[in-house]
């Protein structure tokens, strides 16, 4: 059995191989660059709350909005 040394839970059986690093130390440059470029991710969903009067009409926009991230992302490169 493996305790976490940061909340005290006890894990009956760990798979991987991944650890955190040590308290204090700033996550590796890799991983602050990876972190950057999800917190730029688009969905091109307008925000709100939707109210449809059928499902099809939700797939619709949802297929439209993808559409749209599809076509903006094409021409970024």
């Amino acid at each position: 059995m493996d305790r976490d040394e940061r909340t005290g839970e006890v894990f009956l059986r760990v798979v991987g191989r991944r650890t955190a690093p040590p308290l204090g130390e700033p996550p590796p440059l890799e991983s602050r660059d990876a972190l950057a470029t999800m917190a730029r991710y688009r969905t091109r969903a307008p925000k709100g709350v939707f109210v449809y009067s059928s499902h099809a009409e939700m797939e619709a926009d949802r297929l439209r909005w993808t559409v749209d991230a599809m076509i903006e992302r094409a021409r970024r490169g």
